[in-house]
């Protein structure tokens, strides 16, 4: 049974209806990307996923580990083990990394009825997974993506990744506003994190760009169009985006729904 699946799944925000009928499944040790032209719904489902109040499921279903978590409140299915990164990580000026990681790690032992982590084993377990991500020691002491660069948000989104190893991660659009160098250091350590969760993590990536599924490879691909997935494949689909382009896809769709 796939860890993560979206069945039939309509979202508005608003009055305006989003997504359309999305149907995806994401198991364990699989990284999936999830593409298409901005507006089509992509950070939708990325929050859907994730239950965004903001957002109103109007039919279908998304399903964990064969529960139905549509309802689920936001904080509940962190503590299931589902993480995102944001396009967007907003900053927390007067909370240091260090105290939002210790927190954040601790609501989750608490879920799992342990005890709260030792600040040795928080010290040893923060330090590992920044050497994994590449994270330099000193962010530990900042304020939470205060004054941060946008690199350097995506590298603390990393991190928090790494520190949790979640069982399913959903990285919206973390390539975006990179250069090449930051994208790389990203791109680095979700590979790592990726190595060393193995079987346990499902990954998906959500982005319109292909260059981050170079260093990233993923063995499923998605297109998006209009809320609904309208192609799937493997990376041979991203190749094949990346030399035509959205538009043969598009085409062929506003064609079939003419014809319907």
């Amino acid at each position: 049974m796939p860890d993560l699946e979206i069945r039939n799944l309509h979202v508005r925000a608003g009055e305006k209806e989003i997504l359309r009928g999305v149907e995806l499944t994401v198991g364990g040790g699989e990284i999936h990307a999830l593409m298409g032209p901005n507006g089509s719904g992509k950070s939708t489902l990325a929050n859907a996923i994730m239950g965004h109040p903001g957002l109103e499921v109007t039919e279908g279903q998304i399903v964990w580990n064969g529960a139905d978590i549509t309802g689920a409140e936001p904080d509940e299915r962190a503590r299931m083990g589902l993480f995102m990164a944001f396009q967007y990580p907003v900053a927390v000026p007067g909370v240091t990394v260090t105290k939002y990681l210790r927190t954040v790690l601790n609501a989750h032992r608490t879920a799992r009825g342990e005890e709260p982590i030792s600040l040795r084993d928080f010290r040893r377990t923060v330090e590992a997974a920044m050497e994994l991500t590449r994270v330099p020691e000193e962010f530990s002491r900042r304020y939470l993506n205060d004054g941060f660069s946008g690199g350097e948000k995506k590298r603390m989104e990393i991190l928090q990744l790494a520190l949790m190893k979640p069982a399913l991660a959903v990285l919206d659009e973390t390539d975006s506003g990179l250069d090449i160098d930051a994208l790389r250091v990203v791109a680095d350590g979700v590979n790592s994190v990726a190595r060393e969760v193995g079987a346990n993590m499902g990954l998906l990536i959500i982005t319109h760009y292909q260059r981050i599924l170079h260093l990233v490879q993923p063995s499923h691909v998605h297109v998006l169009y209009r809320g609904r997935v309208v192609r799937e494949g493997g990376p041979e689909l991203v190749g094949e985006l990346e030399a035509k382009g959205y538009g043969w896809i598009t085409d062929e769709v506003d064609a079939e729904e003419v014809a319907a």
